[in-house]
C-alpha cells in the first residue's frame, strides 16, 4: 500500500485550484489594497501565490486585522473558542461586506 501525504496542501486539488475564468494574472487592485487595524477581512486562498498561503483550514473563514507586518497583516481568526492568530500576505484576503 501507498502512504498517505500529509503535505501542507494535502487533499487540496478541489480548493486550491482556480476556476478556468479567473487564471492568469492576478489584478494589481487584489494585491495593493490598503488594510487598517481593525477591518473586518475574509480569508480567501489565492493558489497563484504561495507566499503568506494561510492553511487550508482557514479557506473561508473570516477575521479581524490585529496588526501589520511590512507587507503581511496579522488576522486574529475565532477557531472554536480558541483565538487564532494568521500572518498573511494581503492576496489571501477580502474586505469583508458583512
Amino acid at each position: 500500500m501507498v502512504k498517505k501525504s500529509h503535505g501542507y496542501r494535502a487533499r487540496t486539488r478541489g480548493l486550491m485550484s482556480k476556476n478556468v475564468r479567473t487564471r492568469g494574472i492576478t489584478p494589481l487592485s487584489t494585491i495593493l489594497r490598503e488594510y487598517e487595524v481593525g477591518q473586518r477581512v475574509n480569508i480567501v486562498i489565492n493558489p497563484s501565490f504561495h507566499k503568506g498561503m494561510p492553511h487550508r483550514r482557514y479557506q473561508g473563514r473570516s477575521g479581524v486585522i490585529s496588526a501589520k507586518r511590512g507587507r503581511a497583516v496579522v488576522v486574529d481568526v475565532p477557531v472554536g473558542k480558541a483565538m487564532r492568530t494568521l500572518i498573511l500576505r494581503p492576496e489571501h484576503i477580502r474586505p469583508s461586506r458583512g
